[in-house]
């Protein structure tokens, strides 16, 4: 998809050696990437403390096991 932009040239040379992208295109892909990633983070940093989350993985496990083993014999 192309879009027009307007960004100050000393900002694309900062993004440019910050991302070590051969092309402008490449460092904004780039940078638009982390900077969904950093906000993804930060929502879910946002629910700690929000979500209760039970810590039965081994019991869970166990059961998938045993289903397996019944269901192979």
């Amino acid at each position: 998809m192309r879009t027009t932009l307007n960004i100050d040239e000393q900002i694309f040379t900062n993004l440019m050696q910050l991302t070590n992208a051969r092309t402008r295109t490449e460092a904004v892909r780039i940078a638009l990437s982390d900077y969904v990633r950093l906000k993804r983070k930060e929502q879910l940093i946002a629910l700690r403390g929000k979500l209760e989350i039970e810590d039965n993985w081994r019991a869970l496990r166990s059961l998938e096991i045993q289903e397996n083993e019944e269901a192979n014999q």
